[in-house]
């Protein structure tokens, strides 16, 4: 079950991942592992809200990112000859040192980079190569390999931090849950802040009278279906005020126009809200280019990288003081080829870059073991040094050292980094 937008090469494979499916199902104590629906929203038991958490924003960058041009091993002698149409050339890096830069596009980013706040790791991924687009996804997001349990490793973070509060966390952009919210834990997923209500008239006074109605009904309902209808119900009025407030931007932040945009101004919105978010998720695709990638000056790879340096400097100057519990994380399925295509572009790869911003962040600085580009290839990919899991446990002992590293990754054992300051 995964969520992913269209890349810009139209690669079937991929369109076919974008199918997502809600299966519903029990979990082993009786809880319902899928979300109840009542509009646009999907939920489960809504209860008491804590306030003032930390909170770690999931962004995935859908389509398999190419980690050699957003983080460029410009030091090794191997690069640039295997690129010889679309690599980024060294003087045009931003904070490089004798090894690794960053594509010049990722401007807006600097000021974090310069103060400590933004920090790459390279040479990330599965432990094994996995080169399909839905199957990387599935693993990616469960991060339980071998197991035979539909859970997310989001959903079981919460689940041992006990979480009791649906809006702890949340998929926005889109309506559909990502494999990583997906299990017993409560979670929830809405494509905008002002679909956590019932449809119909905003009116309060209409809403309650709907609300009061459909209690009625679904009160009576026993099993799955009533349960779900009735913890949407919770949901929607525990967050009414969200759904009729403006997501108007603070501190003079100026988000790129795009989806990527629009929902990173309204997480802002509902991180400053408080309602309990300790984790939300959000999905940024177009970055499957088998074909034109461009250059430094034109080109998709500019324009994504662009879009997405912009709206995370928008996100962080919004968020103002609430930015000091917030980090974010991108994950892609996989990275692309070391050698450019024909088309001058880049087929589907192994290893990849990860990008960590905001609190708690050791930043202005690249971590990993790096491999080289070449004998050590893995069938003409970057190799894989780190885990991501080792990355994604790094984050959560560091933010949220309540949820057990053990648990959330069983038969694992994690690497240390040193890329987030320990709690």
């Amino acid at each position: 079950m995964n969520t992913s937008v269209e890349g810009t090469c139209g690669c079937d494979e991929f369109r076919t991942a974008r199918r997502t499916f809600l299966k519903g199902t029990l979990g082993a104590a009786g809880v319902i592992a899928t979300s109840g629906l009542i509009g646009d929203v999907f939920t489960q038991v809504a209860y008491g809200v804590e306030t003032g958490t930390n909170v770690l924003v999931v962004l995935s960058l859908r389509g398999g990112s190419d980690g050699l041009s957003m983080v460029v091993p410009h030091g090794d002698p191997d690069y640039a000859p295997a690129r010889p149409r679309i690599a980024v050339p060294a003087t045009q890096l931003l904070a490089a040192d004798p090894m690794f830069g960053l594509h010049p596009a990722f401007a807006p980013l600097l000021p974090m980079w310069d103060a400590d706040k933004f920090a790459a790791v390279q040479a990330v991924g599965l432990p094994q190569p996995n080169r399909s687009h839905f199957a990387a996804m599935e693993a990616v997001e469960d991060a339980d390999p071998g197991s035979a349990e539909r859970r997310g490793w989001i959903n079981r973070m919460v689940g041992l931090m006990a979480a009791e509060n649906p809006a702890e966390a949340i998929q926005l952009g889109t309506p559909m849950l990502p494999t990583s919210l997906y299990g017993s834990a409560p979670t929830l997923a809405s494509d905008r802040l002002s679909s956590l209500r019932l449809p119909g008239p905003s009116d309060p006074t209409w809403q309650g009278r709907q609300e009061e109605a459909l209690t009625g009904i679904w009160s009576s309902v026993d099993g799955p279906l009533g349960r779900g209808a009735l913890s949407a119900l919770s949901t929607t009025q525990n967050l009414a005020s969200l759904a009729t407030s403006e997501t108007r931007p603070q501190n003079g932040a100026t988000y790129p126009d795009g989806t990527l945009g629009d929902t990173l101004a309204e997480t802002a919105t509902l991180l400053r809200a408080d309602v309990g978010a300790r984790v939300v998720t959000i999905d940024y695709g177009g970055w499957d280019m088998h074909t034109g990638m461009g250059t430094v000056a034109i080109g998709s790879m500019r324009n994504q990288i662009n879009e997405l340096a912009r709206a995370l400097s928008a996100f962080f100057t919004d968020l103002g003081p609430t930015g000091d519990r917030v980090t974010v994380v991108t994950l892609s399925e996989f990275g692309r080829r070391v050698e450019e295509n024909g088309a001058n572009g880049l087929d589907h790869g192994y290893g990849n870059c990860v990008l960590v911003l905001g609190a708690g962040v050791r930043g202005g600085q690249y971590y990993g073991t790096w491999p080289g580009l070449g004998t050590n290839l893995v069938s003409g990919d970057l190799a894989v040094t780190t885990d991501y899991r080792s990355v994604l446990a790094e984050i959560t002992s560091s933010r949220f050292p309540e949820a057990s590293v053990a648990q959330l990754f069983p038969s694992f054992r994690p690497q240390s980094l040193g890329f987030m300051a320990q709690a």
